[in-house]
This record gives structure tokens, C-alpha cells and sequence, in this order.
């Protein structure tokens, strides 16, 4: 596994990290057992940087970290989040960048996934009544402390960075980005190479869309997170369905899966991209991992802008719930 610069102080991960919101059953049923399964898989393949936060799962998915960690701090580096808090009795959420807040949540990851210190701690959405100034010396004080090791925040926009690395060093963003999901192209991408900071691409793979099994939304749990979402639901799903279906034949004409060639196609948008797929098992984390060997050419490049351009997609990535938060731009 190849791997790449994450923080600005010259730590390297792997190219290619995990996700772990589905350790919380985000994306349908799972447990402790296949969760550990994975983790123990995330290793044999040289993947060693894991992302998390404090509300996938309430907690659930850092407690499963922490319980296959056992205090050893030395086999992963560690990213969580903090800023977003749910009633779970009502569902209602905010957010909350004040600095008791944040110190406080920051403390309570800690404890779950057995450690002193996170290699990277992310504001997971800005908090409007808080100026990112003002966060950005919050968790300096948190790094100075030793409790994390870089900055990061999640789907901001390329004015709030700019604005946040005038205060300190930012060692990562982290957005939504893949081949149905482009955004960061229109200035993400290019403010994080400018200043050098690392972009994170979480779902990097479409939400499953590019697996190769084709997906049936009406097998989804009721607690999955695409029930609902624009892109999942007809007749939104089955456009995108049967554009993608182009995709998959084109990678098994190169002997590859539609998820490596998927997170291939990333990789190359950029040497500071280390995109964090998400699974619950090990078979489909094989398939990730392989796009760290696998030789990307312009006219796979080119092929693969052809089948699916920019805009392809049908349907809205998020409802009009779930973009409470993310900063727009352009």
C-alpha cells in the first residue's frame, strides 16, 4: 500500500483509508465481531488510517475501535470528529464549534476509543455563530495539549479554509467526492493543493452505487442512511442504475473491479486526495485496496470521462435535511 502525506507536520498514511461510519449500521445491520473482522483485515491489506466520529452511532462506532484497539495506539492513525450533537430521543441536531463543547467531546472520543491522542481531529460542520478564527485557536490550544495531531474540518468551503490557514496550519478537509459527486472540483481541490492541506473524499465510491453487485434500494433497512436520498429513489435510481451499468462493463474489460477502478480514478485526481472508503467487510475492502496498485492511464482517464461526465448523476446527493450544514461556494 502506497502511501501519503495527512498531516502538515509530514506524517504518512496509507493512500487509501476506512471509513467507519458503517461500524454503526449506517448502511444496514452489522456487530462488534464483523467490525473487528474488518479492522483486523484493514491491517493485512497496509491500511492504517481509520476515520471516525463521535456521533456514528452515538459513540458506537469509536467504542468498537477502541475495544479492538485495547490502548495500542500504534497500529492505526486515528481521525474523529466532533461539532454535531443529536437529541436521540427527538432526532434533532445542531451544531456546536464553542470551545467547553468541543474540549468536551473531544474527551469523551478519547475515552471510547482507549487513547490520549487522535492523529487528526475534524470540526465536522461549522457552527454559524462561531468564526472559524475562533475554532482554529480552540483546537490549536487542543494540539498544543498533545490531544490531537492536526486540523481538520468537513465540508467547508474554500474561503473558510483560506480563512482558517491564515490563524494556523490546516492538515485536512474532508468532503463527499467520487465520480457521481464533483463539487470540490469547482475550488476545493484546487485551495487544498495551493495551501497543502490533504483532501479526504468520503464516500468515495458512490454509497455502494459502484459495487458491482447492483443495488436494490427497496432491500434497504429502515435505518440506512440512502432511504430517502434523492439519488436512491425512482426514478432517480434506476437513470443512475443503468448509466453505471456502462461503467462496470468497461472496468471488467480491464480486468478490474468497478470499486478499484472507482478509487483508482480518485486517487489520480490529485497526490493530496486520500479518499476513506467505507465497508463491512473484508471482501469489499480487498477491492479498495487494490486501487493503491492499479496503473491508471490518461486513456483510462479519458474513457472513464466519457462514460460518466461531470453531472451525470440524477437526483441530488443529500435531501434538503441533510444539507443543513455543509458550507456551499461558486
Amino acid at each position: 500500500m502506497k502511501q501519503r502525506q495527512l498531516l502538515s507536520d509530514g506524517t504518512l498514511v496509507s493512500e487509501i483509508g476506512l471509513g467507519c461510519m458503517s461500524f454503526a449500521g449506517f448502511y444496514g445491520p452489522t456487530d462488534e465481531a464483523a467490525s473487528h473482522n474488518t479492522l483486523a483485515a484493514t491491517l493485512d491489506l497496509g491500511i492504517d488510517f481509520l476515520d471516525t466520529a463521535n456521533v456514528y452511532g452515538m459513540g458506537l462506532s469509536e467504542t468498537i475501535i477502541g475495544s479492538f484497539l485495547k490502548g495500542d495506539a500504534g497500529k492505526f492513525s486515528i481521525a474523529t470528529k466532533g461539532a454535531i450533537w443529536r437529541n436521540p430521543d427527538t432526532g434533532t441536531r445542531g451544531f456546536n464549534n464553542k470551545p467547553e463543547h468541543l474540549r468536551s467531546e473531544l474527551e469523551k472520543s478519547l475515552k471510547r476509543l482507549g487513547l490520549e491522542h487522535v492523529a487528526l481531529y475534524y470540526i465536522h460542520r461549522r457552527d454559524p455563530d462561531v468564526e472559524i478564527e475562533d475554532v482554529m485557536e480552540t483546537l490549536l490550544g487542543f494540539k498544543a495539549e498533545g490531544k490531537i495531531g492536526g486540523i481538520g474540518f468537513s465540508e467547508i468551503s474554500p474561503a473558510s479554509l483560506r480563512r482558517a490557514c491564515a490563524i494556523g496550519p490546516v492538515d485536512a478537509v474532508q468532503s463527499e467526492y467520487s465520480l457521481w459527486t464533483r463539487y470540490p472540483d469547482l475550488g476545493m481541490l484546487q485551495t487544498c493543493a495551493e495551501l497543502g492541506v490533504a483532501f479526504v473524499p468520503f464516500s468515495p465510491v458512490g454509497r455502494g452505487i459502484f459495487a458491482a453487485k447492483t443495488l436494490d434500494p427497496d432491500q434497504f433497512s429502515a435505518t440506512d442512511f440512502r432511504v430517502g436520498t434523492p439519488r436512491f429513489i425512482e426514478p432517480n435510481f434506476s437513470y443512475n442504475a443503468l448509466i453505471v451499468e456502462g461503467f462496470k462493463s468497461f472496468a471488467a474489460d480491464l480486468g478490474t473491479s468497478p470499486i478499484t477502478l472507482a478509487l483508482a480514478w480518485c486517487l489520480a485526481r490529485g497526490d493530496h486526495l486520500i479518499p476513506i472508503p467505507g465497508t463491512r467487510t473484508a471482501a469489499h475492502l480487498a477491492e479498495c485496496a487494490a486501487a493503491s496498485d492499479f496503473v491508471m492511464t490518461d486513456e483510462i482517464m479519458t474513457g472513464i470521462d466519457t462514460l460518466l461526465p461531470v453531472g451525470w448523476a440524477h437526483g441530488d446527493r443529500y435531501t434538503r435535511a441533510q444539507w443543513l450544514g455543509p458550507e456551499g461556494y461558486c
